[in-house]
């Protein structure tokens, strides 16, 4: 995700160089109707932040956690946006995320290891303000901030970890608005910032109770997503 953030933003840059010549604008009124409808695709990567205690077992056992490795997931969605000012706009964009993680245990002594995927459905409901720069022929950058309400539509019992589905997140993200004949091209690149403990301690959901000990080894657990989406407008 960094080398495509690189390129995203040199892309950009190499616009700017290029500034001094002006073009025929496509679709020069586009920005100035009340309501925009659009739809995304795109890619994303989700990960979880661990903060381990040190909690010893009875066998004396030490468990510490971490995402063992990434895959990248598929995201698709719709946009709503209302043009509040020629330069801010609010946002709203239902979307869903499809991907998963590998989370790995590891026993401090024994070098013992316990690993669990978790796969993640998760449906968001952004609300975002968009503040964008003065066009200059037919690209226009932005940067965004906002809050996204969001959920886990499959959650699994049973597992070593078990995750509330409910969280809310805070994203901030840039972009840029490339104005085609037929229609608007924006990519955008957000990182978003779960705000919710989402560990659920109470594990009645577990039928071997020697797996509580991963649950005790863990004190909180945050979720974080880098998001790379194309909307079409």
């Amino acid at each position: 995700m960094k080398r495509i953030f690189i390129i995203l933003l040199s892309f950009v840059f190499s616009l700017g160089v290029n500034a001094q010549i002006k073009k025929i604008q496509n679709r020069p009124y586009i920005d100035q109707r009340r309501l925009h409808y659009g739809f995304l695709i795109g890619l994303h990567t989700q990960d979880l932040k661990f903060e381990n205690n040190g909690y010893i077992t009875k066998d004396g056992e030490s468990w510490f956690v971490d995402v063992a490795s990434y895959s990248p997931g598929f995201s698709v969605g719709v946009l709503g946006e209302l043009y509040l000012t020629k330069d801010l706009a609010l946002r709203l964009i239902p979307t869903l995320h499809f991907g998963d993680k590998t989370v790995i245990f590891k026993e401090q002594n024994s070098k013992e290891e316990t690993r669990q995927q978790i796969k993640s459905t998760y449906l968001s409901l952004p609300f975002d303000l968009k503040f964008s720069a003065e066009r200059f022929n037919n690209y226009r950058p932005y940067v965004m901030a906002g809050v996204n309400p969001m959920a886990d539509l499959s959650i699994k019992k049973n597992g070593v970890l078990l995750l509330k589905s409910a969280d809310c997140y805070i994203e901030a993200g840039l972009g840029c608005d490339f104005y085609l004949p037929f229609f608007k091209l924006i990519p955008e690149l957000k990182f978003c910032f779960g705000l919710s403990n989402l560990l659920k301690t109470d594990r009645s959901d577990l039928n071997d109770k020697t797996l509580l000990k991963y649950t005790q080894s863990v004190n909180q657990i945050n979720s974080r997503m880098i998001v790379l989406s194309f909307y079409f407008e």
